[in-house]
């Protein structure tokens, strides 16, 4: 048995603290969706600007760059460890910049996935780039890939439709980068707003999903998968990741707090509460938990 860093109250949001390959080879389990934010390596020395201030954008030693080898290793050796555990019929959402995703891109393809779509995500707003020697960096990639070309994934194309004003969806999202209100727990330096991962969520699986992030960091994915009815684990080595993550799922426990969130999601038009949000009264009346 693997110890749990946390695990909520209703056993719907595990955190395990740990490198993700080697945690993931010591249980068996299927998921039916992955979101992983793995480094970009791109934390060479350079700077941004931040509320109208200049900083270094250095995010930490897991973030410097590599050599293309070693970036093609590494990325080939966690998507191996995370296929070994999807269902047959699971996708994965990847997000990345130039920097990694076309590496990503590569070892999916060498391991038999098949891509769906790669979406574009324009954030509404960018910060500025100070060199004024480049175009505004504004967007970033989430690769979509299911695991087998022959067998069928899940999507949820009418719900798209519908929150998308009745026409259909394009892979083109125009959503903001992470708002103030999500940073009650602390701030992670790659931190994915809710907006994002309670869409692709939603588009990729059904309530009562077990969803797997190998790179769990401030545990985003995790947080909007217990809003919308799904059930999670998050891998993660930095206990200070760990720690905002569990303070963030316990926020959670306040229904006050959860209705914010959810009514912040529809107002924007992320989420259809009354007809998309089911939240499970007993997650292990649906699974046999492993790793706990």
């Amino acid at each position: 048995m693997i110890p749990s860093f946390y695990k909520s109250p209703n056993n719907d949001f595990t955190l395990i603290q740990g490198d993700c390959v080697e945690t993931l080879s010591k249980f068996k389990f299927g998921f039916d969706m992955v979101f992983a934010d793995p480094p970009y390596f791109l934390s060479g020395g350079g700077i941004s600007c931040q509320s109208g201030k200049i900083v270094c954008v250095d995010k930490g030693a897991w973030d410097i760059p590599t050599t293309p080898e070693d970036l093609d290793a590494f990325n080939l050796r966690w998507l191996l460890a995370v296929r070994e555990h999807m269902k047959d019929n699971a996708t994965i959402w990847v997000s990345g910049t130039h920097h990694n995703i076309f590496s990503v891109q590569q070892q999916l393809l060498k391991l038999g996935f098949k891509i769906l779509n790669v979406i574009t995500w324009a954030k509404t707003n960018p910060p500025p780039n100070i060199s004024c020697r480049y175009f505004t960096f504004s967007t970033e990639f989430i690769i979509w890939a299911r695991k087998s070309p022959k067998i069928p994934h899940y999507y949820n194309y009418s719900l798209m439709k519908e929150l998308n004003g009745n026409k259909q969806m394009t892979d083109v999202w125009q959503l903001p980068a992470i708002g103030k209100w999500e940073k009650t727990c602390g701030k992670h330096p790659t931190q994915k707003p809710l907006s994002v991962l309670a869409r692709l969520i939603q588009a990729s699986c059904e309530p009562n999903a077990w969803i797997l992030d190998p790179f769990s960091g401030s545990g985003t994915t995790g947080i909007a998968a217990n809003l919308l009815g799904r059930s999670y684990l998050g891998l993660e080595k930095e206990e200070e990741y760990l720690i905002m993550s569990r303070s963030r799922r316990i926020e959670l426990e306040d229904t006050k707090i959860r209705w914010e969130y959810l009514k912040r999601l529809e107002k924007n038009k992320i989420i259809s509460i009354s007809d998309n949000v089911i939240v499970s009264e007993s997650v292990e009346a649906y699974y046999n938990i492993p790793w706990i």
